[in-house]
């Protein structure tokens, strides 16, 4: 009796050492098989190629240099991207065309180049995160719910530094201007918000804002033409459809040897008197920066504060000022070009 007790337990011992051995097995296979996935997932990462949907209400320089911008700011965080670029030419009817064909094409972000893009994008989803920049008022467009949390899937970067309009206003004054003239399309809220922020700060200041609305910006010249005799300077905020044809009012003033003052640096190079402004590709870029953190780093834009443009400077059109016979003070701090 004792040996066969002696032996049961053998047996027994036998077997528990058989079912611990297993039951570390499958513990160390398990273990392995969640690093093995962790690190299929990073590589994942690393080696996918990101396809991003960008999209933008027209072509000009300053829209141009923000989309120029995000890319290297994705560039340069070491992504590999796909670009499915479109240009909605200045038709607003495009933008949501253009937002449900990037929808359709499973695009892992969208990049929103101006506030009719960005609303366009929005309405198109509430899954894929929008980035956008050269938005001038993304609370008043209902893009976001608040400047320091968005609240949904869409962030990004503010195209209006806050004391840009109230130093423009007060340069205008200094030239001498009491009545100003301001053109804008009245179907692009970016600029009804500008129109009636101005017009408070100008009011304020002494100063009357006359403005006419366009459609196109094919009426953009006889808009300005309209407004002869009635001002002593322009002010172009930025109104995606009045920068397009920007020309048409650098000629208007010049013929009429009326200062003209822009809302953004890249229309001092095209003829503007100056402007107080940032650089449209640092915003851009700015914009790249957050898009690259949702990429990588799988943040939200809920999560992700808008931003407002980090400087603000004064810089002036040397020829243009020359040409109107305007000294350019030194306590301006202005940067010629």
């Amino acid at each position: 009796m004792k040996r066969n007790l002696l032996k049961l337990s053998f047996v027994l011992f036998g077997l528990l050492f058989v079912l611990a051995a297993c039951g570390t097995e499958e513990k160390d296979s398990s273990t392995n098989d969640t690093a093995n996935s962790g690190a299929g997932e990073t590589a994942q990462t690393e080696d996918k190629t990101f396809k991003i949907g960008t999209t933008q209400i027209v072509e000009h320089p300053s829209l141009d240099a923000a989309k120029d911008g995000f890319k290297q700011a994705i560039k340069d965080a070491g992504i590999d991207a796909e670009y499915v670029d479109k240009s909605a030419n200045n038709d607003n009817s495009n933008n949501m065309t253009i937002a449900q064909q990037l929808v359709s094409e499973n695009v892992d972000l969208i990049f929103a180049n101006s506030t009719p893009s960005a609303q366009a994008a929005k309405s198109a989803t509430a899954d894929i995160p929008i980035i956008f920049t050269s938005v001038t008022d993304a609370v008043g467009a209902e893009l976001i719910d608040t400047m320091a949390a968005p609240g949904a899937n869409v962030t990004g970067t503010i195209d209006l530094h806050p004391d840009t309009m109230p130093k423009s206003v007060a340069f205008l004054k200094e030239l001498g201007a009491k009545n100003v003239g301001m053109i804008y399309n009245a179907g692009e809220q970016n600029s009804v918000t500008q129109i009636a922020a101005v017009k408070e700060i100008a009011a304020k200041e002494g100063v009357t804002i006359l403005d006419t609305a366009v459609s196109a910006s094919s009426e953009v010249r006889q808009a300005a033409e309209s407004l002869i005799g009635k001002v002593d300077a322009f002010y172009v905020v930025t109104d995606n459809t009045v920068v397009s044809a920007l020309e048409s009012v650098v000629d208007v003033a010049n013929t009429n040897t009326l200062p003209l003052i822009v809302g953004e640096l890249d229309s001092v190079a095209r003829g503007g008197l100056a402007a107080y402004g940032f650089d449209y590709y640092d915003i851009g870029y700015e914009a790249g920066q957050m898009a690259a953190q949702i990429l990588l780093e799988g943040k939200s834009p809920a999560e992700m504060p808008a931003a407002y443009p980090a400087n603000l400077k004064l810089v002036i059109n040397k020829a243009v000022a020359d040409s109107l016979g305007l000294e350019v003070k030194p306590e301006w701090g202005a940067e010629i070009q």
